[in-house]
């Protein structure tokens, strides 16, 4: 486990994580079978750049090495994909997807929760990172640091509701003081960037720092981004050393601090992968044993630091039972988070 918090919250479920039944599904179950991988961004995004290196190395893990098809299905912050995947997907291990956790989180704290889908019954084959967000601004802005955004109108672009780079905004307004003002909108992360370089906005809130530096590290490594406050259950080590501080010291209310864990809480499954709703199990391990192996590949993961993407894997079966445990917070900190993303 990457940290105290992270290690506290998953360590009751290590003692229930052993695997189902032997596998019975036949060596060339997917033989000749083409499957389909749904991705819920844009493409050149960081879930998308998680989801094709993914399925590129996890074919070799899978019975019959059957062909991979990814499609890009963005829309309401991924909850479009997961729509698809768990209402007309087949159920027979053949079409699984890459989500936002946005979308797991969502049933607990969107005023107006998606009906469509039951995110407790999806078949999870497991999360490739537990990462850390954080917000930026671009070089051009006037806030150079948070303590900046807190005495400052910053103007920070965001995609739709249930989207980390709106919800996360507001959240930092509500509980740590921050004056951001978000325009709502861009289809994700990649156009939010284009609106960097045309000045629309001064930068965006809740990116994954893997995302960051995989999709613009030129940007990183050129100085030309200020990274203001980093958001997750305990500081990145890679973020302390860069100087930036963590969301924790600015929030002093007992109230705030539980509602914003529970909001942050969804990074420890930052990329998660899953299947529809009965999935038969014999599949579903099978599915899951080759998520595993691919995490684990020694070639996926020189791929992986070639794109600089981070590599912090959570197998199926813990993600399964952290989506259950999530949903049994207790109300009162439910409402509290809900109202903190809000504007």
């Amino acid at each position: 486990m990457r940290n105290a918090k992270l290690a506290a919250l998953c360590g009751a479920l290590l003692a229930s994580s052993a695997l189902s039944a032997p596998v019975s599904a036949q060596s060339d179950y997917f033989a000749g079978k083409t499957l389909t991988m749904i991705v819920g961004s844009d493409a050149a995004g960081g879930y998308d750049t998680y989801g094709r290196l993914t399925v590129r190395h996890m074919v070799k893990y899978l019975p019959g090495q059957p062909t991979i098809v990814v499609r890009n299905q963005p829309g309401a912050g991924s909850a479009t994909a997961a729509a698809a995947i768990f209402n007309t997907a087949p159920k027979d291990g053949t079409w699984f997807g890459i989500i936002f956790p946005g979308v797991i989180i969502g049933p607990i704290l969107d005023p107006k929760p998606q009906t469509l889908f039951d995110v407790t019954k999806f078949s999870y084959l497991g999360s490739a990172d537990s990462g850390t967000r954080v917000c930026i601004t671009f070089e051009k802005s006037q806030t150079k640091t948070f303590e900046d955004a807190r005495k400052r109108k910053t103007i920070m672009g965001a995609s739709a509701a249930g989207g980390s780079t709106r919800d996360y905004a507001y959240m930092l307004n509500h509980v740590a003081g921050s004056q951001f003002e978000v325009v709502s909108g861009y289809k994700g992360s990649a156009d939010i960037f284009l609106a960097l370089e045309r000045g629309e906005v001064d930068g965006m809130c809740g990116l994954d720092w893997s995302s960051l530096k995989a999709q613009r590290g030129d940007w990183i490594k050129a100085k030309k981004l200020n990274v203001l406050i980093q958001t997750g259950l305990d500081p990145e080590s890679e973020l302390v050393d860069l100087g930036v501080p963590d969301m924790w010291k600015f929030i002093a209310n007992p109230v705030d601090k539980a509602a914003a864990e529970l909001v942050v809480s969804q990074q420890i499954f930052g990329r998660p992968f899953v299947a529809p709703p009965g999935v038969p199990e014999p599949v579903l391990k099978v599915l899951r044993e080759a998520f595993d192996k691919t995490m684990a590949d020694a070639e996926f993961k020189a791929d992986a630091q070639k794109a600089r993407i981070d590599v912090s894997p959570t197998n199926g079966q813990k993600v399964q039972e952290l989506v259950t445990r999530v949903f049994s917070t207790p109300a009162e900190t439910v409402a509290r988070a809900k109202r903190i993303i809000t504007q």
